[in-house]
C-alpha cells in the first residue's frame, strides 16, 4: 500500500468511525433535566464531548487501520 493510499484510507476510515461514535453518550436538554435557551433546538446535545470522541475515533481507527494494513501487507 502506497503512502498516499494509506493516508486516503485512514482519512476515510476516520470519518466513518467518527460518525459511528458521535451518538454515544449524547443527551438532549430534556434528558439532562434542563430547559433549552430560547432559540435553541430542544434536540440539540447538551455536552457532546467532541474532543473525547475525536480522540476515541483516532484510537479506534488506528487499530482498524493497523489490522487492514497487516492484512494487505501479508496476504497479498
Amino acid at each position: 500500500m502506497t503512502p498516499a493510499l494509506s493516508v486516503a484510507v485512514y482519512f476515510t476510515m476516520w470519518w466513518i468511525v467518527l460518525f459511528a461514535v458521535l451518538p454515544f453518550g449524547v443527551r438532549n436538554a430534556s434528558e439532562a433535566g434542563d430547559t433549552p435557551a430560547p432559540g435553541v433546538d430542544p434536540g440539540a446535545p447538551v455536552n457532546p464531548h467532541l474532543a473525547l470522541k475525536a480522540l476515541a475515533t483516532t484510537f479506534v481507527t488506528g487499530v482498524l487501520f493497523a489490522a487492514l494494513y497487516a492484512y494487505v501487507a501479508y496476504m497479498s
